[in-house]
């Protein structure tokens, strides 16, 4: 396998983390807050992976495993009356670690309209001090 070279500029590596199927209390009708409904959310998280790569060791990498054990248990645990804050909450779970320099979340709610697939809502951070 062809292995970089000093030549060659690797930028961010991007973890993408697609149709992540929950079940959450969503919502602010009564008939909603009785009842957990799905949500399925879609991450992209970038981070630099120049020290993953050259040493192959996970200590090295962003465990995207860890964060979205984070998401599972948030979603799952979670009561929201908006799908924004729950978003919100979401993208600074994605955007915890210091390597992370841009975070994207979306989150679909399938049904809520009665012509709709789904309503999305998706916000992103990207780290002041870093590029994307």
């Amino acid at each position: 396998m062809t292995k970089p070279t000093a030549s060659m500029s690797l930028s961010h590596a991007i973890i993408r983390v697609t149709n992540l199927r929950l079940r959450t209390f969503i919502g602010f009708n009564p008939e909603e807050q009785q009842k957990q409904q799905d949500v399925v959310i879609n991450m992209e998280i970038h981070y630099p992976a120049d020290k993953s790569f050259q040493t192959d060791n996970v200590v090295d990498a962003l465990n995207y495993k860890t964060i979205t054990k984070k998401v599972i248990q948030h979603v799952e645990e979670g009561r929201f009356k908006l799908l924004e804050k729950l978003v919100a909450d979401l993208l600074a779970i994605a955007g915890e670690h210091p390597s992370v320099t841009l975070a994207r979340v979306t989150v679909d709610k399938p049904h809520a309209l009665r012509f709709a697939d789904s309503v999305s809502l998706t916000l992103e951070s990207r780290r002041a001090d870093k590029e994307a």
